[in-house]
Protein backbone atom coordinates (compact mmCIF):
# COMPACT_ATOMS: atom_id res chain seq x y z
CA UNK A 1 0.00 0.00 0.00
CA UNK A 2 1.24 3.43 -0.92
CA UNK A 3 1.64 5.93 1.88
CA UNK A 4 -0.31 8.29 -0.41
CA UNK A 5 -3.45 6.34 0.46
CA UNK A 6 -6.05 8.22 2.47
CA UNK A 7 -7.05 6.55 5.72
CA UNK A 8 -10.76 6.36 6.54
CA UNK A 9 -11.64 6.08 10.22
CA UNK A 10 -15.12 4.56 10.39
CA UNK A 11 -16.50 5.34 13.83
CA UNK A 12 -19.48 3.99 15.74
CA UNK A 13 -20.73 3.59 19.30
CA UNK A 14 -19.42 0.05 19.65
CA UNK A 15 -20.77 -3.17 21.08
CA UNK A 16 -19.16 -5.85 23.26
CA UNK A 17 -17.33 -8.64 21.48
CA UNK A 18 -18.96 -11.25 23.72
CA UNK A 19 -21.16 -11.53 26.79
CA UNK A 20 -17.98 -11.79 28.86
CA UNK A 21 -16.97 -8.26 27.82
CA UNK A 22 -20.31 -6.58 28.62
CA UNK A 23 -19.07 -5.38 32.03
CA UNK A 24 -15.96 -3.72 30.55
CA UNK A 25 -18.14 -2.10 27.87
CA UNK A 26 -20.72 -0.85 30.40
CA UNK A 27 -17.97 0.49 32.67
CA UNK A 28 -16.49 2.46 29.77
CA UNK A 29 -19.91 3.97 28.96
CA UNK A 30 -20.17 5.00 32.63
CA UNK A 31 -16.80 6.78 32.40
CA UNK A 32 -14.91 4.23 34.45
CA UNK A 33 -17.62 3.59 37.04
CA UNK A 34 -18.53 -0.08 37.19
CA UNK A 35 -22.26 -0.86 36.99
CA UNK A 36 -24.05 -2.38 39.94
CA UNK A 37 -24.75 -6.13 39.76
CA UNK A 38 -28.41 -5.29 39.03
CA UNK A 39 -27.52 -2.92 36.19
CA UNK A 40 -25.09 -5.40 34.69
CA UNK A 41 -27.63 -8.24 34.85
CA UNK A 42 -30.26 -6.10 33.14
CA UNK A 43 -27.95 -5.30 30.22
CA UNK A 44 -26.70 -8.89 29.88
CA UNK A 45 -30.32 -10.11 29.92
CA UNK A 46 -31.15 -7.74 27.07
CA UNK A 47 -28.26 -9.00 24.97
CA UNK A 48 -29.25 -12.59 25.66
CA UNK A 49 -32.87 -11.94 24.71
CA UNK A 50 -32.22 -10.51 21.26
CA UNK A 51 -31.69 -13.04 18.49
CA UNK A 52 -28.27 -14.64 18.69
CA UNK A 53 -27.00 -12.64 21.63
CA UNK A 54 -24.25 -10.05 21.32
CA UNK A 55 -22.12 -11.48 18.54
CA UNK A 56 -24.19 -10.49 15.46
CA UNK A 57 -24.08 -6.86 16.55
CA UNK A 58 -20.28 -6.67 16.32
CA UNK A 59 -20.26 -8.69 13.11
CA UNK A 60 -22.71 -6.23 11.57
CA UNK A 61 -20.43 -3.25 12.26
CA UNK A 62 -17.45 -5.14 10.86
CA UNK A 63 -19.47 -5.91 7.74
CA UNK A 64 -20.36 -2.24 7.26
CA UNK A 65 -16.67 -1.27 7.33
CA UNK A 66 -15.79 -4.07 4.89
CA UNK A 67 -18.64 -3.10 2.55
CA UNK A 68 -17.56 0.54 2.62
CA UNK A 69 -14.00 -0.51 1.72
CA UNK A 70 -15.39 -2.46 -1.25
CA UNK A 71 -17.45 0.53 -2.38
CA UNK A 72 -14.50 2.93 -2.15
CA UNK A 73 -12.33 0.46 -4.08
CA UNK A 74 -14.85 0.42 -6.93
CA UNK A 75 -14.75 4.22 -7.09
CA UNK A 76 -10.99 4.76 -6.75
CA UNK A 77 -8.99 1.56 -6.41
CA UNK A 78 -6.27 1.74 -3.75
CA UNK A 79 -6.92 5.37 -2.82
CA UNK A 80 -8.67 4.71 0.50
CA UNK A 81 -8.00 2.33 3.38
CA UNK A 82 -10.68 1.84 6.04
CA UNK A 83 -10.02 1.45 9.75
CA UNK A 84 -12.52 0.94 12.53
CA UNK A 85 -12.70 3.08 15.68
CA UNK A 86 -15.31 2.53 18.39
CA UNK A 87 -16.37 4.94 21.10
CA UNK A 88 -16.92 2.42 23.89
CA UNK A 89 -15.28 -0.85 22.80
CA UNK A 90 -12.10 -2.16 21.22
CA UNK A 91 -10.70 -1.11 18.83
CA UNK A 92 -11.25 2.34 20.31
CA UNK A 93 -11.15 5.47 18.15
CA UNK A 94 -7.59 6.07 19.26
CA UNK A 95 -6.64 2.50 18.31
CA UNK A 96 -7.88 3.05 14.77
CA UNK A 97 -5.82 6.22 14.36
CA UNK A 98 -2.74 4.53 15.80
CA UNK A 99 -3.07 1.73 13.25
CA UNK A 100 -3.22 4.33 10.49
CA UNK A 101 0.01 5.85 11.79
CA UNK A 102 1.67 2.43 11.92
CA UNK A 103 0.71 1.92 8.26
CA UNK A 104 2.27 5.24 7.28
CA UNK A 105 -0.99 7.07 6.63
CA UNK A 106 -0.45 10.84 6.47
CA UNK A 107 -3.92 12.01 5.46
CA UNK A 108 -7.26 10.72 6.70
CA UNK A 109 -11.01 11.22 6.84
CA UNK A 110 -13.19 10.48 9.86
CA UNK A 111 -16.84 9.50 9.48
CA UNK A 112 -19.39 8.31 12.04
CA UNK A 113 -22.05 5.70 11.28
CA UNK A 114 -24.72 8.20 12.31
CA UNK A 115 -26.23 10.62 9.77
CA UNK A 116 -27.11 13.45 12.17
CA UNK A 117 -24.73 15.83 13.91
CA UNK A 118 -24.84 16.60 17.61
CA UNK A 119 -22.34 18.22 19.93
CA UNK A 120 -22.95 15.28 22.29
CA UNK A 121 -22.46 12.52 19.74
CA UNK A 122 -20.74 13.00 16.38
CA UNK A 123 -18.74 16.01 17.62
CA UNK A 124 -17.27 13.94 20.46
CA UNK A 125 -16.20 11.16 18.06
CA UNK A 126 -14.59 13.63 15.69
CA UNK A 127 -12.80 15.44 18.52
CA UNK A 128 -11.20 12.23 19.79
CA UNK A 129 -10.16 11.27 16.27
CA UNK A 130 -8.67 14.67 15.49
CA UNK A 131 -6.77 14.83 18.78
CA UNK A 132 -5.21 11.41 18.22
CA UNK A 133 -4.43 12.21 14.57
CA UNK A 134 -2.60 15.36 15.61
CA UNK A 135 -0.37 13.33 17.94
CA UNK A 136 0.77 11.24 14.97
CA UNK A 137 1.09 14.04 12.45
CA UNK A 138 -1.91 12.87 10.43
CA UNK A 139 -3.95 15.51 8.60
CA UNK A 140 -7.59 14.64 9.21
CA UNK A 141 -10.87 15.99 7.86
CA UNK A 142 -14.09 14.81 9.53
CA UNK A 143 -17.62 14.47 8.14
CA UNK A 144 -20.17 16.21 10.36
CA UNK A 145 -23.43 14.94 8.85
CA UNK A 146 -25.00 13.44 5.74
CA UNK A 147 -28.65 13.43 6.82
CA UNK A 148 -30.08 14.67 3.50
CA UNK A 149 -27.90 12.77 1.05
CA UNK A 150 -30.20 11.66 -1.82
CA UNK A 151 -29.10 8.03 -1.61
CA UNK A 152 -29.79 7.93 2.13
CA UNK A 153 -33.27 9.38 1.63
CA UNK A 154 -33.95 6.92 -1.19
CA UNK A 155 -32.86 3.91 0.89
CA UNK A 156 -34.98 4.98 3.86
CA UNK A 157 -38.00 5.80 1.68
CA UNK A 158 -37.91 2.34 0.12
CA UNK A 159 -37.94 0.81 3.58
CA UNK A 160 -40.80 3.00 4.76
CA UNK A 161 -42.91 2.08 1.72
CA UNK A 162 -42.24 -1.63 2.28
CA UNK A 163 -42.98 -1.25 5.99
CA UNK A 164 -46.27 0.55 5.40
CA UNK A 165 -47.41 -2.21 3.05
CA UNK A 166 -46.48 -4.94 5.54
CA UNK A 167 -48.15 -3.32 8.56
CA UNK A 168 -51.24 -2.36 6.57
CA UNK A 169 -51.64 -5.95 5.40
CA UNK A 170 -51.30 -7.15 8.99
CA UNK A 171 -53.91 -4.59 10.07
CA UNK A 172 -56.45 -5.58 7.44
CA UNK A 173 -55.77 -2.64 5.17
CA UNK A 174 -55.84 0.04 7.87
CA UNK A 175 -53.98 3.32 7.28
CA UNK A 176 -50.50 3.21 8.82
CA UNK A 177 -48.97 6.07 10.77
CA UNK A 178 -45.18 6.27 10.55
CA UNK A 179 -43.24 7.03 13.74
CA UNK A 180 -39.79 8.35 12.87
CA UNK A 181 -37.45 8.05 15.85
CA UNK A 182 -33.90 8.51 17.07
CA UNK A 183 -31.91 8.12 20.27
CA UNK A 184 -32.95 10.77 22.77
CA UNK A 185 -30.40 13.20 24.20
CA UNK A 186 -30.56 15.45 27.27
CA UNK A 187 -32.87 18.46 26.82
CA UNK A 188 -29.93 20.81 27.47
CA UNK A 189 -28.76 20.36 23.87
CA UNK A 190 -31.47 22.85 22.90
CA UNK A 191 -29.81 25.55 24.98
CA UNK A 192 -26.70 25.52 22.78
CA UNK A 193 -28.50 25.51 19.45
CA UNK A 194 -27.54 21.92 18.71
CA UNK A 195 -28.69 20.92 15.18
CA UNK A 196 -29.50 17.30 16.08
CA UNK A 197 -33.24 17.71 16.50
CA UNK A 198 -33.75 19.82 13.37
CA UNK A 199 -31.61 17.53 11.22
CA UNK A 200 -33.71 14.56 12.32
CA UNK A 201 -36.89 16.41 11.40
CA UNK A 202 -35.40 17.33 8.02
CA UNK A 203 -34.59 13.68 7.32
CA UNK A 204 -38.05 12.59 8.46
CA UNK A 205 -39.79 15.15 6.23
CA UNK A 206 -37.69 14.19 3.21
CA UNK A 207 -38.27 10.45 3.72
CA UNK A 208 -42.01 10.88 4.36
CA UNK A 209 -42.35 12.90 1.15
CA UNK A 210 -40.31 10.44 -0.91
CA UNK A 211 -42.24 7.48 0.51
CA UNK A 212 -45.58 9.30 0.10
CA UNK A 213 -46.37 8.54 3.72
CA UNK A 214 -49.81 9.97 4.41
CA UNK A 215 -49.47 10.26 8.16
CA UNK A 216 -46.32 10.55 10.25
CA UNK A 217 -44.75 12.17 13.28
CA UNK A 218 -41.42 12.22 15.07
CA UNK A 219 -40.78 10.73 18.50
CA UNK A 220 -37.82 9.74 20.68
CA UNK A 221 -36.53 6.47 22.11
CA UNK A 222 -33.87 4.83 24.29
CA UNK A 223 -33.33 7.77 26.67
CA UNK A 224 -30.55 7.39 29.21
CA UNK A 225 -31.31 6.81 32.86
CA UNK A 226 -29.98 9.94 34.47
CA UNK A 227 -31.44 12.57 36.76
CA UNK A 228 -31.61 15.25 34.07
CA UNK A 229 -34.54 15.53 31.62
CA UNK A 230 -34.21 13.94 28.18
CA UNK A 231 -35.94 14.80 24.91
CA UNK A 232 -39.40 13.33 24.60
CA UNK A 233 -42.01 12.07 24.28
CA UNK A 234 -40.69 8.52 24.27
CA UNK A 235 -42.05 6.19 21.61
CA UNK A 236 -43.95 4.17 24.23
CA UNK A 237 -45.84 7.30 25.35
CA UNK A 238 -46.46 8.25 21.74
CA UNK A 239 -47.85 4.80 20.94
CA UNK A 240 -50.19 4.97 23.94
CA UNK A 241 -51.58 8.41 23.04
CA UNK A 242 -52.05 7.44 19.39
CA UNK A 243 -53.87 4.23 20.34
CA UNK A 244 -56.15 6.24 22.61
CA UNK A 245 -56.81 8.55 19.66
CA UNK A 246 -57.94 5.65 17.49
CA UNK A 247 -54.82 4.72 15.52
CA UNK A 248 -54.81 1.05 14.55
CA UNK A 249 -51.47 0.59 12.81
CA UNK A 250 -48.01 2.05 13.48
CA UNK A 251 -44.68 1.68 11.70
CA UNK A 252 -41.45 2.46 13.57
CA UNK A 253 -38.85 4.14 11.34
CA UNK A 254 -35.73 4.65 13.50
CA UNK A 255 -33.94 6.99 11.08
CA UNK A 256 -31.43 8.01 13.73
CA UNK A 257 -29.91 4.52 13.59
CA UNK A 258 -28.23 2.78 10.67
CA UNK A 259 -27.86 -0.82 11.84
CA UNK A 260 -29.40 -3.62 13.84
CA UNK A 261 -28.31 -3.22 17.44
CA UNK A 262 -29.71 -3.17 20.97
CA UNK A 263 -31.81 0.01 20.60
CA UNK A 264 -33.54 -1.55 17.60
CA UNK A 265 -33.58 -5.28 18.29
CA UNK A 266 -34.60 -4.88 21.94
CA UNK A 267 -36.14 -1.43 22.46
CA UNK A 268 -38.33 -1.67 19.35
CA UNK A 269 -38.62 -5.32 18.36
CA UNK A 270 -39.24 -6.58 21.89
CA UNK A 271 -40.36 -3.72 24.17
CA UNK A 272 -42.32 -1.62 21.67
CA UNK A 273 -43.81 -4.70 20.01
CA UNK A 274 -45.02 -6.00 23.38
CA UNK A 275 -46.47 -2.56 24.14
CA UNK A 276 -48.34 -2.58 20.81
CA UNK A 277 -49.82 -5.97 21.67
CA UNK A 278 -51.03 -4.61 25.01
CA UNK A 279 -52.59 -1.65 23.21
CA UNK A 280 -54.24 -3.91 20.65
CA UNK A 281 -52.67 -2.23 17.61
CA UNK A 282 -50.64 -3.50 14.67
CA UNK A 283 -46.96 -2.57 14.79
CA UNK A 284 -43.90 -3.07 12.63
CA UNK A 285 -40.42 -1.69 12.00
CA UNK A 286 -38.54 -0.76 8.84
CA UNK A 287 -35.50 -2.79 7.83
CA UNK A 288 -32.26 -1.18 8.96
CA UNK A 289 -29.71 0.15 6.47
CA UNK A 290 -26.82 -2.04 7.63
CA UNK A 291 -24.66 -2.57 4.50
CA UNK A 292 -27.23 -1.45 1.94
CA UNK A 293 -25.50 -0.30 -1.29
CA UNK A 294 -27.29 3.06 -1.18
CA UNK A 295 -25.99 3.66 2.35
CA UNK A 296 -22.48 2.68 1.29
CA UNK A 297 -22.84 5.16 -1.60
CA UNK A 298 -23.87 7.86 0.89
CA UNK A 299 -20.80 7.20 3.03
CA UNK A 300 -18.43 6.99 0.07
CA UNK A 301 -19.65 10.29 -1.37
CA UNK A 302 -19.31 12.00 2.01
CA UNK A 303 -15.79 10.62 2.47
CA UNK A 304 -14.64 11.76 -0.96
CA UNK A 305 -16.06 15.23 -0.33
CA UNK A 306 -14.16 15.46 2.97
CA UNK A 307 -10.98 14.10 1.37
CA UNK A 308 -11.08 16.90 -1.18
CA UNK A 309 -10.54 19.36 1.69
CA UNK A 310 -7.27 17.71 2.75
CA UNK A 311 -3.95 19.31 1.76
CA UNK A 312 -2.48 17.55 -1.27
Amino acid sequence: MSNDAIGVLVMSYGTPESLDSVEEYYTHIRRGNAPSPEQLKELVDRYEEIAGGVFPLRENTDRQVSSLQDKLDTVETGRYRCYQGLKHARPYIEDGVQRMAQDGIKRAVGIVLAPHFSTMSVASYNKRAMQEAEKHGIEMSCVDSYHLHPSLIQALAERVRDGIDAVSAKAGGAEVKVLFSAHSLPVRIRQVGDPYEEQLLETSRAVAEAARAGSWQFTWQSAGRTNEPWLGPDIMETMSSLAEGGEKALLAAPVGFVSDHLEVLYDLDIEAMAHAERLGISFGRIRMLNSDPLYMETLADSIREAAAKLPS
